[in-house]
């Protein structure tokens, strides 16, 4: 087995998440997050998230994040999902929310600093309560380190 040490350019990914009104979710990934839309349909709409493909569908009961576990002195939702980003389009966005206001489950910080994965990170919900990360590094090669 060889070791990584560059990061390859990623495959786009898909991921499908419940959403309780997809008018909310055009607003959120749409319009907040900047994420153009693709195809859609009265029960879901599909967003280019940062070059991957991303699926609101509207499941109402299937909403929210239930669970945390500890990382770094805080309490991270264990279901989120978001993106690396470069460090200036991490702190656009986190300027972004802050100025809108939003809600932060984790306000925008370094984490493990001074530590291999030293990394910029933040977290909130979207309108249907699903959590979402967002973290940048100075060095992308920390991305998987140990």
């Amino acid at each position: 087995m060889t070791s990584m040490t560059t990061t390859p350019t990623p495959i786009p990914f898909h991921l499908a998440f419940p959403v309780r009104d997809i008018a909310e979710a055009r607003a959120f990934y749409g319009e907040l997050l900047g994420c153009p839309e693709g195809r859609s349909a009265p029960e879901w709409v599909d967003f280019n998230f940062h070059g991957h493909q991303i699926v609101a569908h509207l499941a109402p009961d299937e909403c929210g994040h239930r669970q945390h576990s500890p990382v770094d002195g805080h309490d991270v939702p264990v279901r989120h999902f978001g993106a690396v980003l470069p460090m200036d389009q991490w702190q656009a966005l986190a300027d972004k929310l802050i100025a809108r206001k939003t809600a932060f489950v984790i306000e925008p910080y370094i984490r493990f600093k001074g530590e291999p994965g030293e990394q910029a990170t933040m977290f909130f919900l979207d309108p249907s309560g699903n959590a979402l990360e967002f973290k940048s590094f100075a060095n992308l090669d920390a991305l998987f380190a140990v």
